[in-house]
Parts: structure tokens; C-alpha cells; sequence
């Protein structure tokens, strides 16, 4: 799956996941402080690579790629929030 963000500066940018566990941590519309989007994509991140390496057995490095990049992308903002743009692919409708 892939998820694009909006960072304190209006700068966007978009990330990999190999796992829909992201939508367990972001949602899309929210906006998270820039710390505690790290925190909870870089878990997400560690999950969905964790996932990968029990089926596979093997890490996803592009999961650690996006973590990386996200890790350095938020040294240059100190404060600020930061918008989840859109998850694709979205997580299926509720049945009712």
C-alpha cells in the first residue's frame, strides 16, 4: 500500500508499505504532531516489515526505506503537524 502525507510546510510526500497495517496506526484526513506521526508510522513500519519477514522470512527493506525517509524528512520540522493524505488502497467497507 502506499500513503501520502502533508508536512508542516505544505511539502508532500509519499511512502510504501508492503502491509494494510498502516490504517491500524494512521487515518486518513487526521493530522498528527510530527513526533507522534513518527512514532506511530515508524511502528507501523516495524510491524508491516515484521509481517513480511514471518511469511517470507525475510525483512522488507522498502518498509525500513519508508521509515528511514520519513525519520529524516521530520528532522527538519522541530514542531508542526503532519496530515495523512490519502491510504490507498483504503481499507474495505464495513459489511452492515
Amino acid at each position: 500500500m502506499r500513503f501520502a502525507v502533508r508536512w508542516p510546510d505544505g511539502a508532500e510526500s509519499s511512502h510504501y508499505s508492503p502491509s494494510l497495517v498502516m490504517h491500524d496506526f494512521l487515518s486518513t484526513g487526521e493530522s498528527y504532531g510530527v513526533a507522534d506521526f513518527v512514532a506511530r508510522a515508524g511502528e507501523a513500519l516495524d510491524a508491516a516489515g515484521e509481517r513480511v519477514r514471518a511469511a517470507y522470512g525475510f525483512a522488507c527493506t522498502s518498509a525500513m526505506a519508508s521509515r528511514d525517509e520519513i525519520v529524516q524528512t521530520a528532522a527538519a520540522y522541530p514542531d508542526g503537524e503532519v496530515t495523512v493524505l490519502r491510504m490507498e488502497p483504503p481499507l474495505p467497507a464495513a459489511a452492515s
